[in-house]
C-alpha cells in the first residue's frame, strides 16, 4: 500500500506544485507581451472606455444595431449559456419573447426572416459579434430613427464585416460595440 501511496502523493504535490504556481506565472508572464498586459482590449469613444472589444453589449435603444442575446445578463463574471435544451418550455417562452420584441422594434421584418442569433443566446453569453445578415435586417428601423439613408447604413456594416479566416474558417461577423461607435461618429 505504501508503494502506491507515497507516490501518488508525490505527484499530487508536484501537480500542485506546477499548475498552481509554475504555470500560472508562465502564463502571467506571456499576458504583459499582449496589448493591455493581458487586461482585455478596451474600446473607447470620446476619452471614454466603453466596453471590451471580446465582450457583448446590450443595446436596447432603437438608435443602435442590437446584439445577439445574452442569458447571463451581458456579465462577463459569469459566462455560459442558458443549459437549456430547444425543448425545454421556458427556452422557448425566453425566444418567443425576443421574437416578439424584435418585431415591436422592427415592424418591417416579416418573423421568418429574423436570424436565429438575434433571438437565442451564444454558448458564453457574450459574444460580441452578429453576422451581416443580422446587421442587414436592422437598417430599416435605425435609418428612420436616425434619419441616415439605408446606403450609407449598409456601406458601414461592409466597412465593419470580418470576414473568415482565409476566406474559408468560420462565418462572416460584424462587431456590434464597434459598429454603434461608428454609428454615432456620423451623427
Amino acid at each position: 500500500m505504501k508503494q502506491h501511496i507515497l507516490p501518488a502523493l508525490k505527484l499530487t504535490l508536484i501537480c500542485i506544485i506546477f499548475f498552481c504556481g509554475i504555470y500560472t506565472l508562465i502564463i502571467l508572464g506571456a499576458a504583459q507581451f499582449t496589448p493591455n498586459k493581458g487586461l482585455g482590449e478596451t474600446v473607447s469613444f470620446k476619452n471614454n472606455v466603453v466596453g471590451y472589444a471580446l465582450e457583448g453589449q446590450n443595446f436596447t435603444a432603437d438608435k443602435y444595431f442590437s446584439s445577439r442575446p445574452s442569458a447571463v445578463g451581458y456579465n462577463a463574471a459569469g459566462s455560459g449559456g442558458s443549459n437549456k435544451g430547444t425543448s425545454n418550455p421556458d427556452y422557448l417562452k425566453d425566444v418567443q419573447s425576443r421574437i416578439d420584441s424584435f418585431l415591436v422594434h422592427n415592424p418591417s421584418v416579416k418573423k421568418e426572416n429574423i436570424p436565429s442569433e438575434l433571438v437565442t443566446a451564444s454558448g458564453s453569453g457574450l459574444d460580441p459579434d452578429i453576422s451581416p445578415e443580422a446587421a442587414y435586417i436592422q437598417i430599416a428601423r435605425i435609418a428612420k430613427v436616425r434619419n441616415l439613408t439605408e446606403d450609407r447604413l449598409k456601406a458601414l456594416i461592409e466597412m465593419h464585416t470580418q470576414q473568415p479566416l482565409l476566406g474559408l474558417f468560420g462565418p462572416a461577423t460584424v462587431n456590434v460595440l464597434q459598429l454603434n461607435i461608428d454609428l454615432d461618429k456620423l451623427n
